[in-house]
């Protein structure tokens, strides 16, 4: 079987404003009525370019390939033995590992000067030496542990980073929190379940603001964090069950208790979610896949 490449790139910026506005010299002008500079963003924006150039470059001549933006990576259909390589931002190979079943993951940054690179570590120079590793059986990779949550109607949600629920507005969340021998209800802005990988995200600063004595787990330890935000204490409602480390066999589960707009998504992805109603119950722990990352 000739190997497949899927690229995977989302939209700059430049590309945002152009749709917005519908030339160069409209949106130029927009942002010069505001003090800014179109030039802010077409630097990034030729970074990205120059680097999806060279990675159709890298791809061998007889290999299939695909391009495709993240808007449409939900409705592609991805085959057991491609190669994916996502070009940009460390959240677009978070955003397309919940779609995967295996497949190794190259990640190529294109501009080290914006991107931590945490997921995205190679430059697109390295592309061509990879693909000839991956498709000879001769890549290292590493297994980056996801997260699970499934509601008790079958809806289930994987997430490389993070999951949260909550309510969708700003309102209190409330449900009923079991963790282990615990039960508690709680009325809070929502919780968040991380993995390794997302404790450089969100979940690092919600460790550093709780001052969470619990050590974060890595990136391949097959462990969940969970942290509740400002959990608020009253007559009905505690706050006492608000962080947890979950391994293989936990389950963290929320009986839900909104009557409507209860959320759950994951890594930042608020169209990609389930719903839960009142009286519905969410499970959440490891995921039984992981992400290949090639490193």
């Amino acid at each position: 079987m000739v190997p497949r490449v899927v690229t995977i790139f989302r939209p700059t910026e430049h590309d945002a404003l152009l749709v917005a506005h519908g030339s160069r010299g409209n949106a130029a002008f927009f942002l010069a009525q505001r003090g800014r500079s179109l030039e802010e963003v077409r630097a990034r924006h030729a970074a990205q370019q120059e680097a999806l150039a060279r990675v159709s470059r890298a791809v061998p001549a007889k290999w299939r390939r695909v391009l495709i933006a993240r808007q449409d990576v939900d409705r592609f259909l991805f085959e057991p033995d491609d190669i994916v390589v996502a070009v940009g931002q460390d959240g677009l190979a978070a955003n397309t590992a919940k779609y995967l079943s295996g497949q190794p993951v190259i990640g190529i940054n294109p501009d080290p000067a914006s991107y931590e690179g945490v997921l995205v570590p190679h430059a697109p120079a390295a592309l061509a030496g990879l693909l000839r590793s991956v498709a000879e059986g001769r890549a290292h990779t590493e297994a980056r542990t996801m997260v699970m949550a499934q509601a008790d109607d079958g809806q289930t949600l994987l997430a490389l980073n993070e999951v949260y629920v909550g309510h969708r507005s700003h309102q209190s969340a409330r449900y009923v929190l079991q963790w282990q021998d615990a039960t508690e209800r709680q009325s809070s802005s929502g919780l968040i379940v991380a993995s390794g990988t997302g404790a450089t995200g969100w979940a690092r600063s919600l460790h550093r603001a709780t001052q969470c004595p619990l050590a974060m787990p890595a990136p391949t330890a097959a462990a969940l964090a969970f942290f509740v935000r400002e959990a608020w204490p009253s007559v009905r409602t505690g706050a006492s069950v608000t962080m947890g480390i979950i391994t293989t066999g936990d389950v963290l589960v929320l009986l839900c208790e909104m009557e409507t707009d209860g959320v759950v998504f994951g890594d930042g992805l608020e169209s990609d979610r389930l719903e839960l109603r009142w009286g519905q119950r969410l499970f959440v722990g490891v995921a039984p896949t992981t992400l290949n990352l090639v490193v």
